[in-house]
């Protein structure tokens, strides 16, 4: 193979290694569900897990955070989270889920990361908290290990925008500024 042939081979390739995860525009997310554990529910001051899947991300605007269960992949897009508070989208129309897998931490930081959602679904009781303890949705969603994604969705379930990976802050206010375009602000 010459060297003009590995270039061009090379080239072809990257666009598909940029792009790790399989969410494709104006299509819902692959599907998956998440029975063990799953979404986590406060009611009367009390947790419980019931099983989630993503045929229940229709009905609102919304953006899919997939985290790994680690401070580090938390970190990644803190600022999405703080711009998304700033912008008090409406409750009614908009909800963030995030998909914590807890099967891709530190061993042995598992309790303390559903500690953490807990005190965060009592902070935030309107959004929506995953706990995925056997990576499910990483592996269906093709999502990197150690790491942070964002997709939005519409209304109707469909992808608008995704990344697997820490978002510029360019990328930030595109996130934020569509929410508002589908949200009709």
């Amino acid at each position: 193979m010459t060297l003009r042939n590995i270039l061009a081979t090379a080239c072809l390739m990257l666009p598909l290694m940029a792009s790790a995860h399989n969410f494709e525009k104006g299509q819902r997310v692959p599907p998956v569900g998440i029975a063990d554990r799953g979404e986590l529910i406060l009611d009367n001051n009390e947790f419980s897990y019931k099983t989630w899947n993503s045929a229940q991300l229709v009905g609102k605007v919304r953006v899919v955070l997939h985290i790994a269960g680690r401070t580090s992949a938390k970190e990644k897009n803190a600022t999405l989270i703080e711009a998304i508070k700033a912008a008090h989208l409406p409750k009614d129309t908009y909800q963030t889920t995030t998909v914590v897998n807890t099967d891709d931490a530190i061993p042995g930081s598992g309790m303390f990361v559903r500690s953490s959602l807990e005190s965060n679904k009592k902070l935030y009781p309107w959004s929506q908290f995953i706990v995925d303890s056997n990576g499910a949705a990483r592996s269906a969603w093709q999502l990197e290990e150690e790491s942070s994604a964002v997709v939005v969705l519409d209304k109707n379930g469909n992808v608008q925008w995704a990344k697997d990976g820490a978002l510029t802050q360019e990328e930030v206010q595109q996130v934020v500024a569509l929410l508002h375009k589908l949200l009709g602000q």
